[in-house]
């Protein structure tokens, strides 16, 4: 069967996604993976077919392999940023090639899936892409501000008071810290500052500072000058070039090493950057946005983060709250999830689950929310999910001090996670990608998680 062939099921409305791979039965994985969750898939086999699919054919989303029999996967990745720059684009890996995953990652990938690839991890990263904002289509209206900031669902004064902050720093062009726990939604906080801001025309550029190695973190951060070093064949932009007139946002800031710590305070107070190999400094024109999961007032007295740095990255705070802090915004937030991930008609919850959610501490906040609707959608047997389709009943019994001591629900529930985590660490010999298969989390689910939680390994 030619999965090449766009016309064997009904399109209508469908968002669109490219799945390029010369590997038959990897398209047909992930034709059949995209379908499901009501998306409609163009494939190709080659860097050629997929180049011909993008002039004809606008896309929410292309999930390429790395080789393939005229190029590879990073040409695709190339392509897309110049020129279809809406486009995010998720790059198959071959299992344990960091190096290709670092290569699709500064080629401008939005996330890659090692093979074999887990389809938990899969469905996770296309739902991101898909709530990636989008930017506006050549000659259509601007950015519409007002149903951006209606992505923060709920009407919570917790939420409402995120709203006009929002309103509040996007008029400001000061850095501003972004603090919360995991899963709180901190980049899309940032994102929505840039939407409304007068620089909504410019880039918005997300940069993981935890996820870049440390000996690339300066020419990554700042670019570099061809014969820089080995590898360096030409002149590159860094990620400040890259936002010029934008926003830089620094996710996981406190991830940053000391000594680029120092670097990135040069750039922040000279507005200007040095890169690898230069003997000048060129003018940047951003705005600094960061976020940690972490306090980074505490990272400041544990000394691993500049206070210097602390001050001007913290000039304005904005809070996200933590999902237990907003449960009245639970029951609307259910609705839009399960709508997100049902095709068709979601599942409604009965009264008893809505209140075990309701009820329930949540670690992980809005993205555990979404794993724990996820699983119950697969388990529940007719078009109702019950309480027990949620997997919450040892949190439920720990609610009716079952097993606690004096220690609060909180400290509960973080135990037996952070036991959870080391029995399966223990059980894959410390492999975090195999783990987070065997707890049903996303890897990043796991990182985020075993660092607020303070596991070593």
């Amino acid at each position: 069967m030619s999965l090449g062939r766009t016309e064997r099921r009904p399109r209508g409305e469908l968002a669109r996604v490219l799945v390029v791979d010369d590997e038959e039965d990897i398209r047909e994985l992930l034709d059949l993976t995209v379908a499901r969750m009501g998306l409609s898939a163009d494939c190709a086999g080659s860097v050629g077919e997929a180049r011909r699919l993008l002039e004809q054919q606008r896309y929410k989303l292309c999930i390429t392999d790395m080789r393939l029999p005229d190029g590879d996967g990073l040409e695709i990745v190339r392509l897309i940023s110049e020129r279809y720059g809406e486009t995010p684009v998720a790059v198959l890996t071959a299992h344990g090639s960091a190096q290709n995953a670092v290569a699709a990652l500064k080629a401008g990938a939005f996330d890659y899936v090692a093979k074999p690839m887990a389809l938990d991890q899969l469905r996770s990263l296309i739902r991101s892409a898909l709530s990636l904002p989008s930017p506006n289509w050549p000659g259509e209206a601007s950015h519409n501000v007002g149903s951006a900031v209606e992505q923060l669902i709920g009407q919570s004064s917790a939420i409402e008071h995120v709203r006009q902050m929002i309103d509040r720093l996007a008029r400001s062009q000061a850095p501003v810290y972004i603090s919360g726990e995991s899963g709180t939604g901190k980049e899309l906080a940032a994102r929505l500052i840039h939407a409304r801001s007068a620089r909504q025309a410019g880039p918005f550029i997300p940069v993981n500072c935890g996820a870049i190695p440390e000996t690339l973190m300066e020419s990554e951060v700042f670019g570099y000058r061809k014969g820089a070093f080995t590898g360096a064949e030409s002149d590159r932009d860094g990620f400040f070039q890259a936002a010029k007139a934008g926003t830089l946002f620094l996710d996981e800031v406190a991830d940053l090493p000391l000594p680029m710590q120092v670097k990135l305070l040069r750039a922040i107070q000279e507005k200007k950057v040095r890169k690898v190999g230069s003997a000048i400094e060129e003018p940047v024109d951003v705005r600094i946005i960061s976020a940690t999961h972490r306090t980074l007032k505490d990272c400041v007295e544990a000394g691993s983060f500049r206070q210097d740095l602390y001050y001007r990255l913290n000039v304005i705070e904005l809070r996200m709250p933590p999902l237990r802090e907003r449960q009245e915004d639970i029951e609307p937030l259910v609705d839009a999830l399960l709508r997100r991930i049902c095709a068709g008609k979601p599942p409604r919850l009965d009264a008893t689950a809505m209140q075990a959610l309701q009820a329930y501490s949540f670690a992980g906040n809005v993205r555990e929310l979404e794993n724990i609707l996820e699983r119950a959608v697969a388990l529940c047997t007719d078009d109702t999910v019950r309480v027990d389709d949620l997997g919450l009943v040892s949190e439920i019994a720990i609610g009716s001090g079952l097993g606690r001591t004096s220690e609060t629900l909180d400290d509960y529930i973080n135990r037996l996670e952070k036991q959870a985590i080391l029995d399966a660490l223990s059980k894959t010999n410390f492999n975090r990608t195999a783990a987070a298969r065997l707890l049903g989390v996303s890897f990043r689910s796991l990182r985020y998680r075993i660092d607020r939680l303070g596991i070593e390994e």
